[in-house]
């Protein structure tokens, strides 16, 4: 959210590009509209020019948002951003596309029939929101049916939930009750969880990859308590897995791994198609394993476009480029090709993990085992720089890399997380490496060679 601006803070509320003055004659003006018009080609040039200051996404390793698809794939997407996905009359191909892509994400995920119900979503965020409202809507419909109060809804979840969750909590009046961390444990414990549980839950979230540290939350073992717990107290809670990284993981690198509709608890997935599924933001999925797991009165009808559509979305308009991307995925990469990218992002995850492990001052979190993704931290004998310090060193070699304190219980603790994407070559890996190693030396008053070997110390 930024603002209203009535002036710049340095006083300069104007544009005024250079060029000596071959394209542009008289400044433009940042926060008012200009008086004419303007060619475009000068105005394209203005902005790109400006955007120069903004991160390489190539080298961006906080974000696990897709930085990088083929030139046919990027064409498509081009070709069809004036496709407006809600005009499902108007555009009924997408709209088998997106169908499409739904049935493909319920099989991945082993729905049990031909009944899984979804959608897509502008990202994992909307997704949630929207497995959340049903999960809300199916407990005060069971609460009504049994003439109980429906005032005090709560959710369990891990303190490490990604930032929607909270939002959702506060916008539909929502308790939540959060599992907290403990040293060596960065997620969800299912026995924590089932403690916090009671009549006016209405569901337990379990994550498929932890946005601290890459990690898988126990979901296998969440759903067998949660049948314990049924059995002992008449609790029938279920499940929705917020799986917006490792969905487009899991079944294609850990196949055996037991998270998803399998689990008859499992009430609904949702995913992020712009992480692993490796689409250009944004474009999200959730599934329902059953159209009964959606209320029908969170559906509406819509009858002035041509046809009459059912919707269920917290937004309307939007471009179905993404939804088209996803199915280009999904037809150029199939099985073969999700594992074999998805698996050499594991596999150069793992190897700059274990570089980094090696090193004098640091100790992993995580190790890229589960996600491609991993965390870590300084050991606790080194104190003579921080995690912050080295994420702008690294951000003067174009390094993008968060430095970030953990939740509740565990504020003290500073780490630093890499997500490793399909751009992130084997080279680049060592690349980066190399100018870690060069960083530390340099912060901690170790001088180098330009290989990175340490020369002698500073006095």
């Amino acid at each position: 959210m930024h603002k209203n601006l009535g002036s710049n803070e340095d006083g300069n509320d104007n544009i005024s590009p250079t060029y000596a003055s071959r394209l542009l004659s008289f400044p433009l003006p940042k926060y008012t509209l200009p008086d004419q018009s303007v060619d475009p080609e000068t105005v394209y040039r203005v902005i790109k020019d400006e955007l120069q200051l903004d991160g390489n996404a190539h080298m961006n390793l906080a974000t696990f948002v897709t930085t990088w698809m083929e030139p046919s794939a990027t064409q498509l997407m081009s070709e069809t951003f004036e496709k407006n996905l809600i005009d499902r009359d108007e555009y009924p191909q997408t709209a088998e596309i997106e169908k499409r892509c739904v049935n493909i994400l319920a099989k991945l995920w082993n729905a049990p029939d031909d009944s899984a119900f979804g959608t897509s979503t502008v990202g994992s965020s909307e997704a949630c929101m929207l497995a959340g409202l049903a999960l809300k809507w199916r407990w005060r419909m069971k609460r009504q049916s049994q003439g109980k109060p429906q005032d005090n809804p709560n959710l369990i979840l891990g303190i490490n939930a990604q930032i929607c969750w909270e939002k959702f909590c506060r916008y539909w009046d929502i308790e939540p009750r959060y599992v907290p961390l403990s040293d060596g444990r960065y997620h969800l414990d299912p026995d924590l969880a089932i403690e916090k549980c009671d009549e006016n839950t209405i569901g337990v979230i379990g994550i498929l990859g932890s946005t601290l540290d890459g990690s898988y939350e126990p979901i296998e073992k969440l759903s067998g308590l949660l049948d314990e717990l049924q059995n002992l107290k008449g609790l029938d809670i279920p499940i929705h897995v917020d799986a917006a990284s490792g969905g487009f993981v899991a079944p294609f690198l850990q196949p055996d791994l037991v998270w998803d509709f399998r689990l008859m608890r499992v009430k609904s997935i949702n995913t992020s198609g712009h992480k692993y599924g490796m689409v250009y933001p944004g474009v999200g999925w959730v599934i329902w394993r059953h159209p009964d797991d959606l209320p029908e009165d969170l559906m509406f009808n819509v009858n002035y476009l041509g046809g009459n559509e059912a919707t269920f979305a917290l937004n309307f308009s939007r471009p179905g480029n993404g939804v088209i991307a996803q199915y280009f995925n999904f037809l150029r990469l199939g099985r073969e090709g999700y594992s074999k990218v998805i698996g050499q992002c594991q596999k150069t995850a793992m190897y700059v993990s274990s570089k980094i492990s090696k090193m004098d001052f640091f100790e992993l979190v995580s190790d890229g085992s589960e996600l491609p993704v991993f965390a870590f931290k300084l050991k606790s004998n080194s104190n003579s720089f921080t995690l912050y310090d080295l994420s702008d060193a690294m951000r003067e070699r174009g390094w993008q890399i968060p430095a970030y304190t953990l939740p509740a219980n565990l504020e003290s603790t500073v780490v630093m997380r890499i997500v490793v994407k399909e751009n992130f070559s084997s080279d680049m890996a060592d690349l980066f490496v190399n100018d870690l190693k060069l960083q530390v030396n340099k912060l901690s008053g170790i001088q180098t060679n330009e290989q990175g070997n340490r020369t002698k110390f500073h006095h």
